[in-house]
């Protein structure tokens, strides 16, 4: 990347060998990441582009929310569940058997299995990773349940909060942490990265807080999930990479489909 913020112009599929993950590095060197870098020769770089700060107990207490009164919580991330129940833990709340959790993703469905019995709760998410195929398991529910939307202070999703609104689901939005822009703008400026991958829109946000006259200019942009597509194509980016689908349910296996077209036409 220039130093104006400006990625190298006309970066064909063919010639992709650096790739920026807006994660962090993940613990094990059995991740997958590492095996796809190993097959296609790549160097991938991980950066975090977000911080979360949580919202301690004393200051949630104020938004006057009674955890055990609410029978169905909504996630649309793993931030979300790890907040949840690090709240519950620090108010000593018991949280119901019979609490019914709605998820985005399989994948944050599956994350539920860190902090309770998976089999023995009702989880529910969404087909495809859309908000619709996740609004589609809440409609079967929302007559019986009072929900309770954990998200962050300054970063919840208008789309999820006005759908519930619309459809007269009762509801209150538990903001148990704040989302912050990670500092990233060296990295940024200091390398030349052929693909970046995005995972919520709070690291788009990030890109822009760091780089405010960033220009695509042939970098290849990969986002994962509905509402990181959404706020990629709003700040007037376009996405070449997009997970989950049918065929690509992670960031891994859509990179990876990616590369392989990209070699075929070596």
């Amino acid at each position: 990347m220039t130093k104006n913020g400006v990625t190298k112009a006309n970066v064909q599929a063919k010639e992709i060998q650096k790739i920026l993950i807006t994660q962090p590095r993940p613990e094990s060197d059995k991740s997958p990441y590492f095996e796809l870098a190993r097959r296609y020769s790549l160097k991938l770089d991980f950066h975090p582009f977000i911080r979360l700060e949580a919202i301690p107990a004393r200051d949630f207490r104020k938004q006057k929310i009674e955890i055990q009164n609410y029978t169905g919580v909504i996630f649309t991330s793993r931030n979300a569940i790890d907040h949840f129940f690090r709240m519950c833990e620090e108010l000593k709340v018991s949280v119901s058997q019979d609490t019914k959790y709605f998820c985005i993703t399989e994948a944050v469905a599956l994350y539920l299995q860190k902090f309770i019995l998976y089999r023995k709760r009702k989880v529910f998410y969404g087909a495809d990773g859309t908000n619709k195929s996740m609004f589609d398991a809440i409609n079967k529910h929302k007559g019986n349940e009072k929900f309770l939307y954990v998200c962050s202070e300054n970063q919840q999703d208008n789309e999820i909060v006005n759908w519930l609104k619309t459809n007269s689901c009762e509801f209150v939005l538990g903001f148990m942490y704040r989302t912050q822009s990670s500092d990233v703008k060296d990295i940024l400026v200091q390398n030349e990265y052929d693909v970046i991958c995005f995972f919520t829109p709070s690291g788009v946000k990030s890109l822009f807080d760091n780089l405010p006259k960033f220009k695509q200019n042939g970098t290849v942009i990969g986002a994962f999930g509905s509402n990181t597509s959404r706020a990629v194509e709003e700040a007037g980016l376009t996405i070449e990479i997009k997970a989950p689908q049918p065929q690509s349910p992670s960031m891994v296996s859509a990179l990876e489909k990616f590369l392989a077209v990209a070699m075929k036409k070596k």
